[in-house]
């Protein structure tokens, strides 16, 4: 079985994210989603459990994909015998990043681990959490760049339900 680890904060998970998981749930033959929780961001809109909880809900019915948590990406794909990280590639400000990315996770894992980079379909290109979180917060319409799931758990987090 060919896995493949997909790790992100996924805070929240967008339309541009699941785009990548569908990408690669037909391309590998497991695709484990590893959400995780950025040390360099502060915890933001969901914790970490909240976000676990609404990625397992999105894919409960997707046999090929699992979702977990963890620590560190590397140790995630090793201990779950992933053959490479996947990372997603919106412009070339996400390739420079990631491509430094890369040589620490091969150098970490003993050359263990590789990366494969998956580009967004153009239609969700430009979108980010970050971006997703402003406008949302600014009172516009998101339903293009979230599950319905997604909006509806912060509209009800916006409003302290």
């Amino acid at each position: 079985m060919t896995r493949v680890l997909y790790p992100g904060s996924f805070n929240p998970i967008t339309k541009g994210h699941m785009n990548i998981i569908e990408q690669a749930s037909k391309i590998f033959d497991e695709v484990i989603i590893a959400v995780l929780q950025n040390p360099a961001k502060k915890e933001g809109l969901f914790t970490i459990e909240e976000r676990l909880k609404l990625v397992k809900k999105l894919y409960e019915e997707k046999n090929n994909i699992k979702v977990i948590t963890g620590e560190c990406a590397v140790d995630i794909a090793l201990l779950n015998d992933c053959k490479a990280i996947l990372r997603g590639i919106r412009n070339f400000n996400d390739f420079d990043y990631e491509a430094s990315v890369r040589e620490f996770n091969k150098d970490i894992s003993n050359n263990q681990i590789n990366t494969i980079c998956l580009f967004a379909d153009k239609e969700y290109a430009f979108i980010s959490s970050t971006a997703v979180k402003e406008i949302f917060n600014l009172g516009k319409d998101i339903s293009k760049y979230v599950d319905p799931l997604i909006e509806q758990k912060m509209l009800i987090k916006k409003r302290g339900i």
